[in-house]
């Protein structure tokens, strides 16, 4: 017997997820279908996020820092350690420890907030009888059909494959992989400079890899301001890691226990190098697979995403699609925002997304963060606009860390002062940038940020005289 719902969430990622809460704190009665499985086939619910992305991979960054830490920066501090060594399967079953919390944590939220959770693969039947929404097959443990007046959809995305180049997970690996080496490779190949490609490759490198980092662009993290991101590459590459820009990449060939990628430089040379694994991280497309769209005439773009207007309608009446399935940047926070909007939306609300305000992280060490416009889009865009810029080195907190690497970014409109973006690399920089938001999303200027009294020692010092720079006042500087 069908069991009817106002609102039926497919997929339980971030975007799904916190859909079916609100739309249940709502009062709509709520259910989600989600089919991630934990190593015991149990339900697994939060998406990639949680079970293969943002979640496991701070987990490893933080026990890889760690790792540096005593290895290098405790001497600093007077504390000695010897014989230091690392036990990876251990660290693995900690970064799988955070995870099952977080897997627990939604199946939680969903029991307090009377969402129905239903464990499977969610997919279009037909349009229901009579106009009363759609119903929906769950392929799971046992088949069943569930109604939904309302549908959302929230099926995330995949990692994208090389041509002719499939993951095995062994040796050719995505961000899955990258999370489960069981051991520290001697030589680690990255293809993709990009976020999932940095943060692995620094968890490896810390531990012991020798690290190569493989991009075609010319410019190193071109979506980030020219200056925060040569100011990154010079400190990643102090670091160790070995990043060469500009190639085209040729044969991959994959061994038995090694895979050979050959390539051509950025001066046109011919260059061959062997790797014990490669991570490919040349970004990620929409997840459709399965989700049977034709039945009901849903519509994709050209690039495969589900086609959605501002307010997140797709095509077909009372049919919504959230986070990575659709238009814009592919970020578990934007999904969230979106999911929260829908369901008010869908409740007669107001919901409201902002792209300008999404804040960008990238949680390497240093981390950088930014929000809004960078420096060369505003000159791109003929905007008239002053800039202030204060380094880590100069903050007392920093030093303190032991952290001075990097420098936060003020750009404001050279007429009204009002901050049209921020750019930090330095120490917390995920943290800082909150501010930025906070401030960008209530139109404020760089002289309001500078005004604000900010608390000594701290690293968010480094914000108000990134402000105070704007006007060439910086007072510690």
């Amino acid at each position: 017997m069908s069991k009817n719902f106002d609102v039926v969430v497919i997929g339980g990622g971030p975007g799904g997820y916190i859909a079916a809460i609100r739309a249940a704190q709502l009062g709509f009665s709520t259910a989600c279908i989600d089919e991630w499985k934990n190593a015991k086939n149990g339900p697994a619910p939060g998406g990639t996020c949680t079970n293969v992305g943002c979640i496991p991979s701070k987990a490893l960054l933080q026990s890889s820092e760690n790792f540096e830490h005593a290895g290098h920066a405790f001497a600093d501090h007077g504390i000695k350690v010897d014989g230091l060594s690392i036990d990876i399967p251990k660290m693995l079953a900690r970064k799988d420890t955070v995870v099952k919390q977080n897997n627990d944590g939604i199946l939680y939220l969903f029991k307090k907030n009377k969402v129905t959770f239903f464990h499977g693969r969610g997919s279009f039947a037909k349009a229901a009888d009579g106009g009363a929404g759609y119903e929906i097959k769950v392929a799971g443990a046992a088949e069943e059909t569930i109604t939904g007046k309302h549908i959302i959809l929230a099926t995330g995305s995949n990692p994208r494959q090389l041509p002719n180049l499939p993951f095995d997970e062994k040796l050719i690996l995505s961000n899955t992989g990258a999370l489960a080496i069981d051991a520290v490779p001697k030589k680690l190949g990255v293809i993709g400079a990009g976020v999932i490609g940095l943060e692995m490759g620094s968890v490896w490198r810390r531990v012991g890899a020798e690290v190569t980092v493989l991009e075609a662009l010319p410019a190193f993290l071109g979506a980030v301001d020219e200056q925060i991101a040569k100011e990154a590459q010079k400190l990643f590459v102090k670091q160790g890691l070995a990043i060469h820009l500009g190639v085209k990449i040729g044969a991959i060939t994959a061994g038995k226990k090694d895979v050979t990628v050959e390539y051509t430089d950025d001066k046109g040379n011919a260059q061959k190098a062997v790797f014990d694994k490669l991570i490919v991280s040349i970004g990620r497309v929409p997840n459709t697979t399965g989700l049977n769209h034709d039945a009901v005439g849903l519509k994709l773009d050209e690039r495969g995403f589900i086609a959605v207007d501002h307010d997140c309608k797709t095509n077909l009446p009372n049919v919504w699609a959230v986070g990575d399935v659709v238009r814009g940047p592919m970020l578990a926070h934007k999904a969230e925002e979106e999911g929260v909007a829908v369901a008010e939306r869908i409740a007669g609300q107001h919901g409201h997304v902002n792209f300008n305000t999404i804040p960008w992280v990238i949680y390497t060490s240093p981390e950088i963060a930014w929000v809004g416009k960078t420096e060369q889009q505003l000159k791109a865009e003929g905007v008239a606009y002053k800039a202030g810029t204060f380094p880590f080195m100069a903050n007392g907190r920093a030093r303190a860390l032991g952290d001075t690497s990097g420098m936060v970014k003020f750009l404001a409109d050279a007429k009204t002062d009002e901050i049209l973006g921020v750019h930090i690399v330095g120490p917390m920089a995920s943290e800082l940038i909150s501010e930025a938001v906070v401030a960008m999303e209530f139109r404020a200027s760089a002289e309001d940020i500078a005004r604000i009294c900010h608390a000594h020692p701290s690293l968010s010092e480094a914000t108000k005289e990134a402000a105070l720079a704007v006007d060439k006042r910086s007072l510690n500087f």
